[in-house]
């Protein structure tokens, strides 16, 4: 969303809670200035980083490859994200910032274990590990679900596919099958393209300033 664009209804920016702008006085002439809409960023980079992750769990790609996520992980799923996270605290949307900050956080994280942490874990042991880590989240994206309920439907479909992704991730994972990871991959497809979908359609409802592509709020 530009910088000072009126958002059209039904754009991820009409479900805030609570937006805020800010007015300063400047030489005796009140100047107003609101800040863009860091949600589609944040929907973004959460989508791109999920689609290229889903690809190796879902064993559509050699998993040879599955360095490339590295960089994507701490780059754009982590600090583009967590970027986000923090801008929405400064248009007051407490739900935005909360989701955004984690998921940013989470994409670090994910860099950081596997890069530094991950190979000190002993074999037995690594599978339990890695989905206690991911049966956290699990619990966390729930409840994020919950609140997404007064968001809009399109943000509210993102975060119950990612809640189901990350509980067949951590059956996965804690029991060692790998049937169920890889059903967790294609869920988390379905994850990454309903969360493009929802920066795509806060994007182009702002630059034509209508609705072009619907979110369905649910907030009443």
């Amino acid at each position: 969303m530009e910088a000072g664009a009126v958002p059209p209804r039904g754009s991820a920016a009409d479900v805030r809670a609570g937006s805020t702008s800010e007015t300063e006085p400047t030489g005796g002439v009140t100047a107003g200035w609101t800040p863009a809409d860091p949600g589609p960023l944040g929907l973004a980079a959460f989508a791109m980083t999920t689609f290229v992750l889903s690809m190796f769990n879902a064993q559509l790609v050699s998993d040879a490859g599955e360095p490339v996520v590295l960089g994507l992980a701490f780059a754009y799923g982590g600090l583009a994200q967590l970027l986000a996270g923090m801008w929405e605290f400064r248009t007051g949307n407490t739900f935005g910032a909360v989701a955004f900050s984690s998921f940013g956080a989470f994409w670090i994280s994910f860099f950081l274990l596997v890069t530094f942490f991950a190979p000190s874990i002993p074999p037995a042991d690594a599978g339990h590990a890695i989905g206690l880590y991911l049966w956290a989240w699990a619990i966390f994206t729930t409840y994020m679900f919950i609140a997404s309920l007064r968001t809009t439907g399109a943000v509210a479909l993102v975060f119950f596919l990612l809640a189901i992704t990350f509980v067949l991730l951590g059956i996965g994972n804690s029991g060692g099958n790998e049937d169920i990871t890889k059903i967790g991959g294609y869920v988390g497809l379905a994850t990454a393209a309903a969360a493009w979908y929802a920066s795509f359609a806060a994007v182009i409802n702002s630059t034509f300033g209508r609705t072009v592509a619907p979110v369905m709020p649910l907030k009443r």
